[in-house]
């Protein structure tokens, strides 16, 4: 009691309340050096105490009692004195007194708050990999790797790469869990590294399209009990018996999933319920489908689900319903911002910076998308109910029509009346939607450049060339950069051979807007038409490599390389042509001239066979093939070509007279004389066939032959009468032309014509000469040359006969692809393109 004294009356009650005794500070054990050395010593024992060291672990700083005296206290375990100096070294101070100083200066205390005098710092010790625990952690990095890795291949596509990855994750999961197994370590498994090990693999199995691998997978992770929350993975497996089209058993795990997840949880639950309806569609139970989608549309209504309930509507053929479903649909909120946002609404250069730079991010982006999917889904349920909610389609647009009217969605009005317009257009009904693409012609620019375009575009199919050049102007200055409008405008004025003009306004379109196919293609043409061949083929080249398996464009390459002197190149395309249109005979017929031209006959018989076999009516393909086997001397299967020709054009003497030519070759005299006679009945003034039957008459020694001779004199004669005035006509007429008389201009028509001039397939074998009423489109071919022969008497004369003329009595034919591209396409189509009506249910 000697050392507790009482508190003076003026001493203050809470002295000392914050005075703090460092040997109860833990946190500062690291900085306590006599700790330190204490435990680094053996057994953790502390070295002697000395006289150096005076006093307590406390002694340096006396307790203050409660009654304001400071005790000095003495430690029988002999720590050293707090902040005392050993070996003259100060030793770091608590948080108590501040570092790096004290108010009274030790000895030997010096002053070093980063205790930068005990020199560098020991070496970091090697870290031990043979140690089990350091194994695990390093397979255990490794599984993580692998199945970043495989995550990382199936972003980029690389399934199967994906897909070895997460097997290999796999097995390195199961040696990692039979490493801990063996180590006695089992209660420490990584439940989270094992659930994302089968996740992977069985989401890898699906995407690779190995269904049953991936329900094994996912049956092993929804069936272990330590797997929290594993419910969830039904929905996966039910997603799986859909691609399978188990819709019974998706339907089962949908709503197994949907019972194990709360209520929490309630857009995951309203996507569960809109994969339920959209199985109940794929199943026709329409009825249970309108149940799910119905309860959707009271909770969270969305765009998908709102036109999937009109599908059903529409399927069940309820009238009001789907009235009722398009208001719901057009009333859905987009929870987007207004386009306003993104105009600069001052001349503050920051916010104008900011403006731009958010106008074209990655959520703009993302709400003009959700804006053209809802636009899309209204415009196909307009078109789609727009028959069935009333007694006409038109009725039924003029409701839809207004509906959009009063709704978000103003915009769209004017796109459904163009799409009424091309309603009337499919259904033939060309006069009402002319009606109705006028109505626009006052209204603003932007749906009146459409409806312009579609009008452009109707005339110009009708070939009203005045009024489609109108609407095109029309289009163009309502819009000068729609694309289509200056397409149209190309096209009017390309059908008026005015080519440079045209491809300026090609040109014009594909400056505005560069992958306007049907600018490129037409642009093409152009060039074609002006012999500016090297031109012409950049342009489809160009084409080609934005459309790769167009026959058109790859028709066009081939025939500009006919045109430069490359014919193999042409072949080369031509080939192309067949391997996507196997069967356009038009195409076959251009490869058998070609390689005809190159002199392989093999290959020219074998594509003209083939365009005959699918197109039998093409008189050049039958005028070849039928003058192919004369050549050979096979008259016999010549026959039958010819025979279909006369059958095509009945009225062409020329065919007729080419069959009896084949029967009297084949030496099927009877049968030639009989062509002969049917050739008179018909034609009655042809002299060849007159000759001939005298000849064969005579050779027969038939009867008639003095009939045939009397009517060969008198058919000569009015020939050469016909002939004579036809002269002396020429004649008065260049008399009256050099005199600039006109009447002797009107004599001279009024002169009578002559006749068509019949061909002659034979030459006169009395005369030696060929007839002279042969035209120019009649010429006879010197590959058509007959070989005399042997049982044919009056052959045996010095001069050969030509039987058959493979030339093309119109002359050389523009080469193009059986789907027309040889006028300019006029493809720019209707502004609005139509979505169809078919869209399936997601």
């Amino acid at each position: 009691m000697e050392n507790v004294h009482l508190a003076v009356e003026e001493d203050d009650l809470y002295s000392g309340y914050n005075d703090y005794n460092p040997t109860f500070d833990s946190e500062e054990l690291e900085n306590d050096v006599g700790f330190q050395q204490a435990v680094r010593t053996s057994h953790g024992r502390r070295p002697p105490m000395t006289a150096k060291f005076p006093g307590t672990a406390i002694g340096g700083r006396p307790l203050v009692s409660s009654f304001g005296s400071r005790i000095p206290m003495a430690s029988s375990m002999g720590r050293p004195m707090t902040g005392a100096v050993q070996d003259g070294t100060a030793r770091p101070m608590t948080a108590v007194r501040a570092a790096g100083y004290s108010s009274s200066l030790m000895r030997g205390s010096t002053f070093d708050p980063l205790g930068q005098s005990k020199g560098p710092a020991p070496p970091l010790e090697v870290k031990n990999e043979d140690t089990a625990e350091e194994k695990i952690k390093i397979l255990e990095k490794k599984v993580n790797d692998l199945i970043e890795e495989s995550c990382m291949a199936q972003s980029i596509g690389a399934l199967q790469l994906a897909l070895e990855k997460a097997k290999e994750a796999g097995r390195k999961e199961r040696a990692l869990i039979r490493q801990r197994e063996a180590s006695g370590n089992t209660e420490h498994i990584n439940l989270d590294l094992t659930y994302s090990v089968l996740l992977n693999l069985a989401n890898q199995y699906a995407n690779n399209e190995m269904y049953p691998e991936a329900l094994n997978s996912y049956h092993v992770i929804v069936k272990n009990k330590m797997f929290t929350n594993a419910g969830r993975l039904k929905v996966n497996m039910a997603n799986i018996y859909f691609k399978q089209k188990n819709y019974p058993k998706a339907i089962k795990f949908y709503r197994m999933a949907l019972d194990q997840i709360s209520n929490a949880h309630k857009e995951l639950r309203i996507k569960i319920m809109q994969n339920i309806g959209v199985v109940f569609v794929r199943l026709g139970q329409y009825s249970d489908a309108i149940t799910s989608f119905e309860h959707i549309m009271t909770e969270s209504p969305n765009i998908k689900t709102g036109f999937n309930l009109i599908l059903c509507y529409y399927a069940v053929g309820d009238r009001e319903r789907m009235k009722k479903a398009f208001q719901k649909l057009i009333s859905v909120p987009l929870g987007i911002d207004d386009e306003d946002k993104y105009i600069p609404a001052s001349d503050d250069p920051s916010s104008n910076m900011v403006t731009e730079a958010i106008k074209n991010d990655k959520l703009h982006q993302m709400e003009r998308d959700l804006k053209v999917l809802a636009e899309k889904y209204i415009m196909t349920a307009a078109k789609l109910i727009a028959p069935a909610i009333e007694t006409s389609f038109a009725s039924g647009f003029d409701w839809c029509v207004d509906m959009v009217k009063c709704s978000l969605y103003v915009e769209l009005a004017n796109d459904l009346e163009i799409n009424k317009a091309i309603t009337y257009l499919r259904q033939k009904d060309f006069n009402q939607a002319v009606e109705t693409l006028k109505t626009f012609e006052k209204k603003d620019s932007r749906v009146k450049s459409a409806a312009a375009t579609n009008l452009s575009f109707l005339y110009f199919l009708e070939k009203e060339y005045d009024q489609a050049d109108r609407y095109a102007d029309l289009a163009m200055n309502a819009d000068r950069y729609n694309p289509a409008a200056l397409i149209n405008k190309g096209n009017t004025v390309f059908v008026k051979k005015d080519y440079e003009k045209a491809a300026e306004f090609y040109k014009e379109a594909l400056r505005n807007d560069s992958s306007c196919t049907e600018a490129l293609y037409n642009l093409g043409l152009s060039y074609n038409r002006l012999n500016r061949f090297e031109e012409g083929l950049d342009c489809f080249l160009k084409l080609h490599s934005i459309l790769r398996n167009s026959p058109e464009v790859m028709y066009q390459l081939a025939h500009l390389y006919e045109q430069l002197g490359d014919p193999q190149q042409a072949i080369e395309w031509l080939m192309q042509v067949i391997s996507t249109t196997p069967t356009d005979p038009h195409v076959l017929a251009k490869l058998g001239k070609l390689h005809d031209d190159e002199g392989d006959k093999s290959q020219a018989f074998q594509y003209y066979s083939e365009s005959f076999r699918y197109f039998p009516s093409n008189i050049d393909v039958i005028e070849w093939l039928g003058a192919y086997y004369i050549e050979t001397q096979f008259c016999e299967k010549a026959i039958q070509y010819f025979e279909r020709a006369t059958l095509i054009q009945p009225n062409c003497v020329k065919w007729q007279l080419i069959v009896a030519s084949c029967y009297r070759r084949s030496g099927n005299y009877q049968r030639a004389l009989e062509t002969y006679k049917e050739i008179h009945r018909r034609f009655p003034e042809n002299v060849e066939c007159l000759r001939f039957l005298v000849r064969l008459s005579t050779d027969m020694g038939l009867k008639e032959v003095q009939e045939y001779a009397t009517k060969l004199k008198k058919v000569e004669k009015m020939k050469e009468l016909r002939e004579q005035r036809v002269k002396s006509g020429r004649e008065n007429s260049a008399r009256g032309r050099r005199e600039g008389s006109t009447g002797s201009a009107e004599n001279a028509k009024a002169e009578p014509q002559p006749e068509p001039k019949q061909f002659s397939p034979l030459l006169d074998s009395d005369s030696g000469r060929s007839s002279s009423s042969s035209t120019k489109g009649e010429r006879l071919s010197a590959k058509m040359r007959s070989l005399p022969g042997s049982n044919e008497p009056y052959e045996a004369s010095s001069q050969k006969e030509l039987d058959a003329s493979y030339v093309d009595p119109l002359g050389p034919q523009m080469d193009r692809p059986k789907t027309g591209a040889k006028k300019p396409v006029d493809d720019d189509d209707f502004a609005d393109e139509d979505l169809g009506d078919d869209l399936l249910p997601e």
